[in-house]
């Protein structure tokens, strides 16, 4: 570069005494100020041009799940089924045959329990288990009973899919719908139970979600349905010679109800414990209380038994207000449904 004092004259007129130093201001400032535009992330943070966008989706998953979804039957069938649960699903008051009433098989397990049409719609690369048994409570699944193991303990790593029903036994149904069948006419000895029944749907609400959890930390893999219970009674016509009114069945029916909404409530829970863990399983419930809409206890063809006395021993037999064989076909095409619609979200191995 020239010296200042080589410039033209004019020039040295123009820009006065101080112009030299401006001039060579400007000169290191251009200098120091085009290698840094030349940066694509200086030109995008000082002039917004040559940004370049992130490789991926701007809103990824902190913890992308690994692996392809499967699908709802892919997901119940890749290991063993099992099924765990009360009497409406060991199968009581659905005898097909004399090895049925055994009255030594403690569990009442029944050869026209839904279990044995699920496990034939479906191919369980781990084959099938059949362990729900009568009078089970939430801490029989954790505990045994009837000599029998601890019904969690039928559960592990290989199984895809368990069906259960739970809670029934817990609340007190066979004492409920027993005190509506010994009272007298002009009584209300049956909706002077909703105390007691209210004390104990508030303990299955906090017992049942720790079963729950239980079985799916046992088989993590697993779609874990939990079956809802049937509406018992007619809403408008009674049946014969049970002692139940009209109105007591309302109040029955009512009662069952309440008692799929503690269940349901159990289960939405447990499921979002799943997907918030990142779980490949599931738990899903069937809303069964409409079921048997129709074909109710006392009705022309029932799902439902009805009232059945022993007189010898002065007492109800146990399939009294149990599904019939018919109750259970019903109960098995719930199951199979659900099983292919799956939970309402991705499946993954």
């Amino acid at each position: 570069m020239k010296s200042p004092r080589t410039w033209p004259a004019a020039l040295r007129s123009r820009l006065g005494e101080r112009g030299p130093a401006a001039v060579l201001l400007v000169g290191l400032l251009a200098a120091m100020l085009v290698p840094l535009v030349a940066l694509p992330a200086v030109r995008c943070e000082v002039f917004g041009h040559g940004c370049r966008k992130p490789p991926g989706p701007v809103h990824a998953d902190p913890a992308p799940r690994q692996g392809r979804p499967l699908t709802p039957v892919e997901a119940a069938q890749q290991g063993s089924y099992v099924a765990l649960g009360d009497s409406y699903s060991s199968g009581v008051g659905a005898e097909g045959d004399l090895a049925d009433q055994n009255p030594l098989e403690r569990c009442h397990r029944t050869s026209k329990a839904y279990y044995h049409a699920v496990a034939k719609a479906f191919a369980f690369q781990g084959g099938g288990g059949f362990f729900a048994c009568s009078g089970a409570k939430t801490g029989n699944i954790l505990n045994g009973q009837s000599g029998e193991p601890p019904q969690l303990n039928r559960v592990d790593g290989g199984t895809s899919l368990i069906t259960l029903s739970l809670g029934g036994n817990d609340i007190g149904f066979a004492k409920i719908v027993a005190g509506c069948v010994k009272k007298l006419p002009w009584s209300r000895d049956c909706e002077e139970q909703g105390d007691e029944i209210a004390a104990r749907m508030a303990v299955l609400r906090r017992t049942l979600p720790e079963v729950l959890g239980r079985i799916v930390a046992r088989a993590p893999r697993a779609r874990l349905i939990v079956l809802g219970y049937p509406r018992v009674f007619s809403e408008v016509t009674g049946t014969d010679g049970d002692n139940i009114s009209i109105e007591d069945q309302r109040w029955l029916n009512a009662r069952a109800h309440e008692l799929n909404e503690v269940v349901r409530q159990a289960v939405a829970e447990t499921d979002e414990g799943i997907v918030a863990a990142q779980g490949g399983g599931s738990a899903e419930f069937i809303d069964a209380y409409s079921a048997f809409a129709g074909h109710e206890a006392g009705s022309a063809d029932p799902y439902m038994n009805g009232l059945a006395f022993s007189l010898p021993g002065f007492a109800a037999e146990p399939r009294s207000f149990h599904p019939t064989v018919k109750g259970h076909e019903a109960f098995a095409r719930l199951v199979i449904d659900q099983v292919g619609k799956g939970p309402g979200r991705p499946l993954y191995r």
